[in-house]
């Protein structure tokens, strides 16, 4: 079981980085706890220009909707208070967390938060699925979804039920009955075929 409090969050973007001026538009966020979701986040964002026509289609987020919604720095000041210094989760949490780091540092804060990643554990843990983009993913774990992806609470949300889904494998596999956030993140720094040699040797030091 997780027992151990992480958030799990998701950026809609207007672009691939904010090093090209691209800003967040959106923000989706749950906290898990007992291999529950306990709270929700969720807010539109306004950079403060318009984005293209691609990312609307691809997100469905439209500009009118994003000239109605608070500003970036509004929206990422009440996010800070809610992370709250707890982990962090992002499937490709490489993309999630350039735009964290960066829209945190225009209202002046900084992230102090470790910061884990899905996707890479997902190929840890199911080893066999056939691709480890966050639809397949859901697909392969029977988790429920009402079809929504490309918005940031729905695609939370499955993440969410991902690393759940993750650590209670781990938890019947191996016997692991304390999957904290810390086994995952440095499972998924291991190698593939030394994932497994990782696990049995932290269910030995639980017996």
């Amino acid at each position: 079981m997780n027992n151990f409090p992480v958030i799990v969050l998701d950026f809609e973007t207007s672009g691939l980085s904010p090093h090209y001026g691209d800003r967040a538009i959106e923000i989706g966020a749950v906290r898990i706890k007992n291999s529950m979701i306990t709270h929700r986040f969720q807010s539109l964002m306004n950079p403060g220009f318009r984005i293209n026509a691609f990312i609307e289609a691809y997100t469905g987020i439209t500009n009118d909707m994003i000239a109605a919604a608070p500003p970036c720095e509004d929206v990422m000041e009440k996010f800070a208070e809610f992370i709250d210094g707890h982990p962090l989760v992002a499937h490709n949490a490489s993309f999630d967390r350039r735009f964290l780091d960066a829209e945190l540092g225009f209202i002046g804060r900084s992230r102090n938060s470790s910061m884990a990643c899905s996707m890479l554990a997902a190929r840890r843990v199911f080893p066999h699925a056939p691709n480890y983009k966050l639809g397949t993913l859901v697909r392969y774990c029977g988790i429920y979804t009402d079809g929504t992806f490309h918005r940031a609470l729905a695609d939370a949300e499955m993440t969410g039920h991902l690393w759940i889904a993750m650590t209670d494998e781990i938890t019947a596999a191996f016997g692991i009955n304390r999957v904290s956030f810390e086994i995952m993140r440095k499972l998924s720094r291991v190698t593939k075929a030394k994932a497994p040699a990782y696990l049995e040797k932290i269910a030995g030091e639980q017996r």
